[in-house]
Order: structure tokens, then sequence, then C-alpha cells
């Protein structure tokens, strides 16, 4: 049993392998390679793959970790933001699927318990490839992302009534009133031990587990509380699926969230493809290519009613035509949830085998377009608008974009690495000037501590691709790398320079041996520790010898410019390369501290600062505004800031002019 499971994960891999490869090449989405995977290796394709139920329970593991992953970047905050969209949205959605499907189910013969039910297969929507689709876009976030979430969540929670319902209509029924307030019973608990754990429990072990810093224990008790509240779920007659959304949610409302997304990813990854593969075996090849233009027929008109059922319930909402087309585009395919409540039709008798055959082959076509719908549906909407909308005024679609809870909106800002001494001075520097800055640290109790102060500290390994992008290191001004191990240094350095380049990257370091490795995977500037203390030891004598201050300071900063090559031994030092070809582009920023006299009060065209100081003068900032389209006539006055380009001692001689 274990060697034949084995071989069917190794040639269910290969094949993804081989196919996802090509796709890649193609610039085509991966999900289309697995669900193609899935298409040729399954039972109706080469047959070879026999463990098809394990590969079933992995691809359930798979549709958990993303729902788990999808709470654990929301809030509470955030899902009652969007409680209309759940609520109203959803149910809407849902119903008018429903009604328009039964409808024309019922028109082409079909009896009404059979045409509703074939309407409850039609509205469900597919929560792993639209999610997975809007994360690979960076969309889950943006006005439509959040709608298509908020009724995705909708439809996972009405697909159980729907389940209950069904033996009704096929005239199976027990005790159905029974089963429905057990039901509501066991989600009132449900709810409320969600409310309790995230609240009390679970942001105190998670502490307690950060604490010990140990990377294996928090990866365990990560995807043990996941499970845990998935079977809860589950053992409530829920989905697992929710469940994880609910366990997700749970550790959101901890400091934790980021870090266990991160560690959460490379599982998440790996467990949704089995589910798309899964997916993909259950199209019956023969079935398809024998009925290839019904089933195309039926995949365009499901997905145009999903689309307009969608349309019409988000109008309600009053959200824009734009986000309108975009949520309804991304919610136009049948879901996976569809495949359990079918088989449970079947077993009611509510579907016959060639109904059957055919949901499959239409929830499987609609599946395999869903990447292209989305990825394409800007520009659809944009047609569809400028059809509909030729010689309309554009400004009634324009309306306040809806309050996002995001408490990390930052651009051009600072990020600091480690909060030991060297970040702390670093922030009240950065505090004092107006700097935004957010830290990045993995001491739990730090984190804690100085959160509760209002720092603007996250819990997080700043070598996480995850990490780096919540803060949004691309738009960041600089990074500031302040921890204690060279490895870390190096591992963070290294995952920065994969994500951006333009970045301003200084490293504090203990010794100068490790400078020339670290300027070498990327770093611009590195401090030694071992080498500032030297220098600061030597400016102190210099001071007590009389020296200039003038003199102490430019001597100084040549020594820092030189890496430290005064106060080290340049036979242990590895020469490094630098290219000659670059010129030298100083920019530097000065304050006019005198109120008059020399340069101040005197406009650039009287200053020619070209001629006398060899410089420019490229932006002025004065009374906290910025003017960079600098004039001949403009001024300099006192406390302005003045940005200037040009020579090191040529920007040293107009400081002193007006400081």
């Amino acid at each position: 049993m274990e060697s034949t499971l084995f071989q069917d994960v190794l040639i269910l891999l290969g094949f993804s392998v081989m196919i996802v490869f090509l796709l890649q090449k193609l610039k085509l989405p991966s999900i289309l390679g697995f669900l193609i995977t899935g298409i040729i290796i399954g039972p109706y394709g080469l047959s070879l793959v026999t463990a098809v139920h394990q590969v079933e329970i992995f691809a359930e593991i798979g549709v958990i970790l993303l729902l788990f992953v999808i709470g654990l970047e929301l809030s509470i905050k955030q899902l009652i933001l969007i409680k209309k969209t759940v609520f109203i949205g959803g149910l809407l959605q849902v119903s008018l699927t429903v009604g328009i499907a039964a409808l024309a189910a019922n028109v082409f013969g079909a009896s009404w318990d059979k045409a509703v039910f074939m309407g409850f297969l039609v509205s469900l929507s597919s929560t792993a490839i639209v999610l997975k689709v809007l994360q690979d876009k960076n969309e889950i976030s943006a006005a439509h992302g959040r709608n298509a979430l908020g009724i995705l969540i909708f439809q996972d929670i009405i697909v159980v009534p729907m389940m209950l319902v069904t033996p009704i209509m096929a005239g199976n029924s027990d005790d159905i009133t029974g089963s429905i307030i057990g039901l509501l019973v066991k989600s009132l608990i449900v709810v409320a031990i969600t409310y309790v754990l995230a609240r009390y429990v679970v942001p105190k072990l998670m502490y307690l587990v950060a604490k010990t810093r140990s990377k294996e224990l928090f990866i365990l008790t990560t995807i043990t509380i996941c499970f845990a509240v998935a079977y809860l779920t589950s053992m409530a007659g829920l989905s697992l699926a929710l469940g994880a959304f609910l366990a997700g949610l749970i550790i959101s409302e901890s400091e934790y969230s980021h870090q266990a997304t991160s560690i959460i990813l490379p599982f998440r990854e790996l467990f949704t493809s089995f589910f798309f593969i899964s997916v993909g075996m259950l199209l019956n090849i023969g079935f398809f290519v024998e009925n290839v233009s019904m089933v195309l027929l039926l995949v365009v008109g499901v997905m145009v009613l999903k689309t307009l059922a969608t349309a019409i319930a988000v109008v309600v909402l009053k959200y824009p035509i734009k986000t309108v087309l975009l949520t309804a585009l991304a919610l136009s395919q049948v879901g996976e949830f569809a495949f359990i409540l079918a088989t449970i039709g079947m077993d009611n008798n509510l579907l016959n085998d060639n109904v059957y055959q055919y949901f499959l082959a239409i929830s499987i076509c609609s599946m395999l377009l869903t990447p292209f719908v989305i990825i394409y549906s800007e520009q659809m909407s944009n047609f569809l608008i400028r059809i509909f909308l030729s010689g309309k005024s554009k400004t009634k679609n324009t309306v306040q974009p809806e309050p996002v809870d995001d408490s990390l909106v930052l651009k051009n800002h600072l990020i600091i690495v480690g909060f030991g001494i060297n970040g702390r001075s670093l922030a009240k520097a950065a505090e004092f000037s107006n700097i935004p800055y957010v830290v990045l640290e993995l001491n739990a109790e730090t984190v804690r501590e100085e959160a509760e102060k209002g720092v603007p500290i996250i819990f997080g390994d700043a070598a996480d691709d995850h990490i780096l992008n919540h803060v949004d290191v691309f738009h960041a001004r600089a990074i500031v790398v302040a921890v204690t191990e060279l490895k870390t240094s190096k591992d963070i350095v290294r995952a920065v320079r994969n994500i951006t380049q333009s970045i301003y990257l200084l490293v504090r370091t203990k010794y100068v041996r490790e400078i020339n490795d670290l300027k070498a995977i990327g770093a611009d500037e590195v401090i030694p520790e071992e080498l500032e203390a030297a220098v600061e030891i030597f400016s102190r004598i210099l001071h007590n010898f009389l020296v200039p201050e003038d003199e102490i300071t430019n001597f100084l900063d040549s020594i820092r410019s030189d890496n430290y090559n005064l106060f080290q031994d340049k036979a242990k030092v590895p020469r490094t390369f630098k290219s000659d070809q670059v010129p030298d582009f100083n920019i530097t920023c000065l304050r006019v501290y005198k109120d008059s006299g020399s340069p101040v009060g005197r406009s650039l065209k009287d200053l020619d600062l070209r001629s006398k100081y060899n410089i420019n003068v490229i932006a002025v900032a004065r009374d906290g505004v910025m003017v960079s389209n600098i004039g001949a006539d403009e001024k300099i006055l006192q406390n302005d800031l003045l940005y200037v380009q040009g020579g090191v001692s040529e920007i040293e001689g107009f400081r002193k002019a007006i400081g």
C-alpha cells in the first residue's frame, strides 16, 4: 500500500513539474498545469494513479491550508468591514443564481426538485481557485477581492443548509427541523469558542511558544491550531475549510500572524497543487469529447448566468461598475464544494449519471477558464464599460473608496531589523525626525512590550519574503539590519536583494573582517562595532589635543568612507573591485542656520552657486512643503532644508557658508 501511494505521488509530482514548467514558459498560470496533470494521469486519462482516495485526502488538506492562510491575512475587524458583502451580497448572489438556474432547468424539462438542486450546484463558486489567483495577483485586499472573499464565505456557510435540504427535496427527510436546530446550536457554540480562543487563549499560547525561539515548535503549534479548529467545525456539521478559515482568524488577532503565514505558505503551495490535480482527475475525457458542443455551450451559459447574478448582487451593495464587473467575472465558475453536494444529490436520485457527467464537465471546464478570466478581467471590464457606458457621464461610476483596516500602509519608509540598542536608538531618531518606520523583531517579549508602547513592531523573520513584502520593502527608502549573528544578516541581505535592488541597505556587524562579505552580497554600507569604538576613542583623543572640530569631522568621515582602512591590517583585507565607469553622485540635505549674510536671503540667480561653489540646489523644503521645481528667483531663507548635489568637499564648503 505504502509503495503504491509513494509511486502515485511520484507520478503526480513528476507530471506536474513537466507540465507546469511548460506552461510557465508560455506565461500561463500554474493552476492550469495542475488541472491538466489530473486530466492526463487520472482514471479517465492514462490511469497512472490508483491511490485516488489518498490523493483526495491530500487535496482536502490543501483546501484547509488555503483557507487557513486567508484567515491569517484577514482579521476579525476586517471581516466586520465586509459583513454587508458576506450576508447581503452572498445571499443575493446565491438566491439569484439558484432562481435563474432552476427556472432554466425547469424550462428544459427538469422537475422542480431537480431544477432547484441544479441551481444549488451552479450557485457555488471555487474558493480555492479564485482566492489562489487573486493572491497571486495581490488583489485580495482590493475592493473586488474583498467582495469575492465575502461572497465565497457565505457560499461556504450556505452549503451546509443545502446539504440538509437536499434529502427533503428528494422526499427522504426524517427530522429536518431537529437537524436545523441542532446545527444552529452547534454553530453558536463554534462561534463562542472561536471568540474565546481568539481573545484569550491563542495569543497567550503563541506568546509562550514564540518565547522559546524554536521554529519547529512554532510550526507544530500553528498547524495544530489549524487542524484542531477545522476538526471542531466538522464535528458541528460545518465544513473543514470553514473551520480552517476560523482558525486563521483566531491567530490573526495575535501579533504572530505574519510569521505563521510565512511558515504555512510552502505547505499550502504543495497541498493545494494536490487539490487542483484531484479536480482534473474527475473529468471523463470520453464523455467530454462525445458531447463537446453541448458542454461548451452550457459552460458559456453557466458562466454568463453567474456573472450576471453576482453583478446584480454587487450593484445592490452600491459599488462602482468597475468593481462590480471584476467581482462578477471572478466568481463565474462552479466550485469544489459543488462536487460534495453533487454526490449527496446522486445518493438521493436528484441527479442521474448522465446529468452528473455534464455537471463535472461544466464545472472543470469553468475552473480551467477561471485563471484566464481573472487575469484578463481588467481588460474585459474596461471593454464592457466602454460598450455599455459610452456617451454616459463617467462621474456616476465613481464613489468614495470603502474603509480598509490596514495598519501598515507605508511608503518611502525605514525598516529596522532587530530592536536591540542600535535598533531602539534608530527608532527614536526616526520618530524625532518624523520618518515613517517599522520594526521587525523575533523576540516575542520585546514585540509585546514595544507594541503596547505604540511602536510599529512586527513579529517576523526578515529573511522571509512574505514578511518583507508585508512591510513593503519594495517601496521602502532604507533598511537597517541590526542583528547579532552574521549568518542571519547575510540571509536578510540576500532576501532583500531578491526583491529589490534599489533600497539603501545598511548592516551593523561586529567585526571589520565581515565588511567585504556583506558588501559582496548586496549591502550598501556596513558599520562594524569594533572599529566604531576605535573611531570614537580616536575622536575623543583628538578633541583632548585641541585639534580643530572641522578637521576631526573630515578626518573621521574619510576613515569611514575608506572602510576603516587606517585601523586595519591591510594584508588581511581581501581586495574588492569597484567600477570606475560610474561617477560619484552625492546628494546631501543641508539646513540653513544663518539668518543673513553670504548666500542667505539672496536668490539662486544672484548666488551663481555652480561657478562659486560647484554645486546645484535641486530641491528646497520650507515649512514642511517640498519645492522640487526650483526657479532662478528662488531665495535661500533661514531654516530652509536644501537638497544639493556636488562633490563632498564642495558641499562641505557650502555648508560652512550657510551653517
